[in-house]
Order: structure tokens, then C-alpha cells, then sequence
């Protein structure tokens, strides 16, 4: 069997900033003496978007003057735009490029210009500038998640996979007026977008470097340029989002490993690793234990199953010590057979990905340790394989569970559900101000919502609102779906308190609906990631969703 060592993971790229406290590059009146400051940089790119006036305005200053030559003497006289103030600085590379149609404003077109001698005769020592056009219109994004994370993504991909190895980002050229909130969450969603670039199972995971392609990305910096108006925004963006690309690699590679590495017992090692190496604190339960606690129904779904079953308590106490901590419960199924409800074959392979839900609360709890957020969180896992044996639990088995009520188990393959009833009733002694547990719950949920939301159920209008737009803002979105009370109806068994499966019909909701029998005594929120979690086909491989909105819930509305 193959092993790789624990925690011998290698941080794919750099963030961090370069701030100018004499430089401001938000008022056109104080360009030339910030780029005067920027250009003496050694950097192999300098990356900065421009709007369509920008370039009306670089054009517009040789309008009668003769061409590049008398445009700068005339930078140097008047005020420019930020297109105009730069190119004084590159020998009219610029404009050369617009009046040559290599420049045209649209959006996230991208334009790379490389030094020559007149750079050097400025004294400029970036070696690339880097600029993003911003569409037709005239106002500069900043207002649009969407819009500047199409622009991101342009730049990023041509920064990925060349010949450049450190970049300068200027944030401000994004940005009509850049208030600092926004510009540090638009800062923090760059370092995402760079973090899934980069990303290269193999180079993470040196073990399992099988295939030649994974090979570091080149880009191993990406640093964020600003004057003192943005020096606290910038350093905190540049906190949290090291800690965000952080727990959403940690999620991708335990979602990618292969089952036969990624055991129940892997994921408490890791967990117990990640305390020695942050101020977490780890217990790890183990199935005497679980026997002792009553957690029959978790126990159940592990008796086909040779490896031992975990249960996995991670702890970031970065708050008051009576303050309520937010909870996260995720299904760590290291790999799901069906049990003798036997699932077809074709793509069972994707099934070792049904512990996405385990990597993703895992990886949110480790970057919240890494930011040293002042909130209390706990992570909870249950983990163990669902397989086929002489042992295995059998459809129209009745079991106990935790919390007292017996479930009668019609489909040996909706085991999700059966190992997060017991942890939902397990975390009620932690007197949660809210729990949201994480799980690769349904293909019903995938039927429903495709790849693009994760589900959301939830009856706490409050906590749907906060995740929902805690999704929005990372590109990582969920939908809401129903939770009435007459679905209940489908869950019901002649035989037992409640029936494990509800039918074809709202597979997806019937599932919630069996878990909010377990989570009556707080606050409380479901998410679906089946179809959200990892990607099929030839970009098979773990997505490391949840994890961003799981973290700006916390940082946005941890501590409400």
C-alpha cells in the first residue's frame, strides 16, 4: 500500500504585499509619482486592469502631438489616466500597442508587453506589464463578483504556466473608487482563483506524483501592490486568503488520494497532525467508544467493513471561552460501495470522494487555526468505508440511534445520512450557536442543481441568508430547498421511528428532511455538495468546495 507521509504538503504559491506608504495609486493627480515608485520593482510582471476611458485618455494625449515622443512631454505637463501615466515610463510601449489594435479595452482581454531597452533607459526593472481590459463599459468593476472574477481568471491564466515566477498585482487599477472592504475581499478572491491555477495534486503530494504533468506551476508568488490607503486592507486580505488557498488544498488532496490511502484512520492521523503543526486540538473516538455513546446507526453502516470506523473532534478555541462555537459536521465516507444495496460500476471509482464533505470541514478548521480567527469552532467527522460483506448491514435492518429513535434501514446505499444523525446528535453538548454539517448527500441534489450550487436546507432565516451570501461573495454559491414539514410523510416506516429512504420523489429533500429529525435543539443548516464537491471526466478531481464559503461565513458572520 501506498503511504505518503503525513503532511509533507508543499504550499503551491506565495501571497503577500508590497505598500508604498508615500504612494497613492486612487487619484489620478498622484499616478506618475506612484508608478515613478512601482516601476523600480524587480518583478517578472506587473499586472493592472484599464477601463475604455483609460485608453481614450492614452490616445487622446497624442491627438496633435506628433505621436509617442510629444505624448510624453505632454505626461509630463498635464495629468494622466493610469494607462498614460505608465506608458511615460515604457517608452510609449503602450499606446504602440493600441494604435497597433492590441489594445482595445474589451473585456478580460489581455495584452502582455515585454521590456526593451527603453524600459531599461527609464530605469523600469519589471521584465513584463500585464494589462486587462475591463470591458466596454466606462466604470471599472468592483460592484461585480462576477465580472471581476472573469478578469481574474484572464490574468491568471496567462501568469500560469510560463516563464514568469513572481507578479505584482495592482488592485486599485480594478477598482472605479476602492474602499477598502471591497478591495480586500476582491484581493482575497484573486488569491482563490491563483490558489486553483496552481494547483497540482502531484507537486502536493509527493508520493503520489505519478504523471508527468505534475510538475510545479512556474508562478510561485503573487504579490499585491498598494499605497497607504490600502495597507490594512491588503495585509488582512493576504492573511486570510493564505489560510483560505491553504484549507482548500488540504481539502482537494485528501478528496484526491486514493481509498486505499485515504482510510478513516488516514483522516484522524491527518487531523491529529494538523494540531501538532497549528494550536488545534484533536480527540479521536474510536468504536468502543462509539458503542458506549449509542451511536447505533453510525455503527451500522461500518459493520461491512474491515478498516475500524473514527470519529474525529477537531477544536480552534480562538474565542472567549463562553462564547458558543459554530459547528461543522462532515460525512466521511472514505469510500462508498452501496453496501449490499451495490451500486452499478461505472464511475465507482468517483466514490472515494464521498468524504468530501470530512475534507472540507477538516480544511475549513485548519484555516481558521492558521488566520488565529478569535471564534470558537469545532469540527466534528465521522468517517469510516460502506462495503459489502457477510457483516454488512442488510435493507429492512432496524437500528438505534444516538438520539433514541430507531431508523429502519431500506437502502444499505443512503449511509450519509445513518453516520451524520449521530454526530448531529452528538454536537448538542457543545451548545452550538449554529451547526452546519457538509455532506455528499444525494444524487438527486446533482439531478436538481447540476455542478453549479451546492444545496442549502435550512429553516433559519438567518443562517440561510449568511451562507447564502457568504457563498455569493466566494464564487462558491448554494441554492434553497424546501424543508416542509409533508415531506416528512415519505420518511415514515411501519416498523420503526423512520425510515432511512423516502422514495425516487425529492430524494434530496426527504434526505434533510431524515437530519432535521436530529437537530432540534439549535441552529442548524444542511449543504448538499454531491454535485459541487469534485468535477467528473478529464478534469476529474476535488474542487475544495465548500471550503470558501464555509470560511467567509466565518470570518464575515462567525462572531455575530
Amino acid at each position: 500500500m501506498i503511504k505518503p507521509h503525513l503532511f509533507h504538503y508543499i504550499m503551491t504559491i506565495q501571497f503577500s504585499t508590497k505598500l508604498f506608504a508615500q504612494a497613492d495609486f486612487t487619484a489620478t493627480k498622484n499616478l506618475k509619482s506612484a508608478f515613478a515608485l512601482l516601476i523600480k520593482q524587480e518583478s517578472d510582471c506587473l499586472v493592472m486592469a484599464y477601463s475604455k476611458a483609460d485608453l481614450a485618455d492614452l490616445q487622446g494625449k497624442t491627438n496633435g502631438q506628433g505621436g509617442p515622443k510629444k505624448a510624453r512631454q505632454t505626461l509630463n505637463l498635464g495629468l494622466a489616466g493610469p494607462l498614460a501615466a505608465l506608458d511615460a515610463f515604457l517608452g510609449g510601449a503602450i499606446l504602440r500597442a493600441a494604435n497597433d489594435g492590441d489594445l482595445a479595452a474589451k473585456e478580460a482581454a489581455v495584452t502582455l508587453l515585454r521590456s526593451d531597452p527603453s524600459w531599461l533607459a527609464q530605469g523600469v526593472k519589471l521584465k513584463r506589464v500585464l494589462l486587462v481590459g475591463l470591458g466596454e463599459t466606462q466604470q471599472k468593476t468592483g460592484g461585480d463578483i462576477l465580472a471581476y472574477a472573469k478578469l481574474a481568471r484572464a490574468a491568471i491564466k496567462t501568469l500560469s504556466g510560463g516563464a514568469i515566477e513572481t507578479a505584482l498585482w495592482l488592485m486599485a487599477s480594478f477598482m472605479e473608487k476602492p474602499n477598502s472592504q471591497r478591495l480586500g475581499e476582491l484581493a482575497r478572491l484573486t488569491m482563490q482563483l491563483a490558489g486553483d491555477q496552481v494547483y497540482r495534486f502531484g507537486v502536493r503530494q509527493p508520493a503520489m506524483r505519478f504523471k508527468v504533468k505534475d510538475t510545479p506551476d512556474p508562478l510561485k508568488a503573487l504579490i499585491f501592490v498598494g499605497g497607504s490607503k490600502e495597507a490594512s486592507a491588503l495585509k488582512l486580505a493576504v492573511a486570510e486568503g493564505t489560510a483560505l488557498v491553504e484549507g482548500m488544498n488540504l481539502a482537494k488532496d485528501l478528496g484526491n488520494l486514493p481509498p486505499n490511502v485515504c482510510t478513516p484512520a488516514y483522516l484522524a492521523q491527518t487531523a491529529q497532525a494538523l494540531a501538532k503543526k497549528t494550536t488545534l486540538k484533536v480527540e479521536v473516538l474510536g468504536r468502543k467508544q462509539m458503542e458506549a455513546l449509542g451511536m447505533g446507526s453510525f455503527l451500522a453502516v461500518t459493520q461491512g467493513s474491515e478498516l475500524p470506523p473514527q470519529f474525529i473532534i477537531m477544536r480552534h478555541s480562538g474565542g472567549k471561552a463562553t462564547a458558543a462555537p459554530t459547528v461543522l459536521v462532515g460525512k466521511g465516507i472514505t469510500f462508498d460501495t452501496g453496501g449490499i444495496s451495490l451500486k452499478p460500476g461505472d464511475a465507482m471509482d468517483e466514490m472515494k470522494y464521498d468524504m468530501c464533505g470530512a475534507a472540507s470541514v477538516m480544511g475549513t478548521i485548519y484555516a481558521a487555526a492558521l488566520l488565529k480567527l478569535k471564534q470558537n469552532v469545532i469540527a466534528v467527522i465521522p468517517t469510516c468505508e460502506n462495503m459489502p460483506s457477510g457483516k454488512a448491514t442488510r435493507p429492512g435492518d432496524i437500528v438505534k440511534s444516538m438520539s433514541g429513535q430507531t431508523i429502519e434501514i431500506l437502502n444499505t446505499d443512503a449511509e450519509g445520512r445513518l453516520i451524520l444523525c449521530d454526530a448531529l446528535t452528538y454536537v448538542e453538548r457543545f451548545k452550538p450557536r449554529a451547526v452546519i454539517d457538509v455532506a455528499t448527500l444525494t444524487g438527486a441534489c446533482i439531478i436538481a442543481l447540476g455542478s453549479v450550487h451546492s444545496g442549502l436546507f435550512s429553516d433559519d432565516e438567518n443562517l440561510v441568508k449568511e451562507l447564502s451570501e457568504s457563498g455569493k461573495a466566494a464564487l462558491d454559491t448554494v441554492w434553497r430547498l424546501p424543508l416542509d414539514t409533508a415531506y416528512q410523510e415519505q420518511l415514515k416506516s411501519n416498523f420503526a421511528d423512520v425510515a432511512n429512504i423516502g422514495g425516487r420523489p425529492a430524494g434530496s429533500v426527504t434526505a434533510a428532511c431524515f437530519l432535521k429529525r436530529f437537530t432540534e435543539k439549535y441552529c442548524w443548516a444542511h449543504l448538499d455538495i454531491a454535485g459541487t464537491a469534485w468535477k467528473s471526466g478529464a478534469m476529474k478531481g476535488s474542487t475544495g468546495r465548500p471550503v470558501p464559503l464555509l470560511f467567509n461565513y466565518l470570518v464575515t458572520y462567525g462572531a455575530r
